[in-house]
């Protein structure tokens, strides 16, 4: 294998997340990882346990509040980011970090906006676009479907 092939794809481990890259070319193979710091206040877990759902006393039943209308297509409330997988998703990093994004946060095109837990990988969802979050389709610990709406973006 070249040189210059291996040079190179040390280059695009270092400018990626990923931790480890193993490449084989006919008889030659070239594995080539690393290790980094992880983050004390953002820990990735491969394993998440949504907080408990609170269930209301049925001896006092409440009026139920109208849902907003499903049937109002997301896309003519502003960009939609949507589901690039099948998963679980998460709002934050673990269950005692801050959410990533709330509603009516600023956000940059490439800043983490959630986590897709998908066959117990750990998969840090982008912003495709630059606005503020205007609202949040999906609950904490909720599955989501592929192409399925996660956020709206203004």
């Amino acid at each position: 294998m070249d040189i210059r092939k291996i040079k190179k794809l040390i280059e695009l481990l270092e400018e990626s997340d990923v931790e480890e890259l193993e490449i084989k070319e006919g008889d030659d193979s070239v594995r080539i990882s690393r290790r980094r710091e992880q983050i004390a206040s953002a820990p990735m877990m491969s394993h998440y346990a949504p907080p408990p759902q609170q269930h209301q006393a049925l001896s006092s039943p409440t009026p139920e509040t109208p849902a907003p209308s499903a049937t109002a297509d997301p896309a003519d409330r502003g960009h939609v980011v949507k589901s690039p997988m099948v998963g679980t998703f998460y709002e934050a990093a673990s269950p005692t970090s801050k959410a990533f994004v709330t509603e009516g946060q600023v956000v940059e095109a490439g800043d983490v906006i959630c986590i897709i837990e998908a066959m117990k990988m750990m998969n840090q969802i982008e912003a495709d676009k630059s606005g503020t979050v205007s609202e949040i389709l999906v609950e904490n610990g909720q599955p989501v479907e592929f192409d399925q709406p996660l956020f709206i973006i203004t």
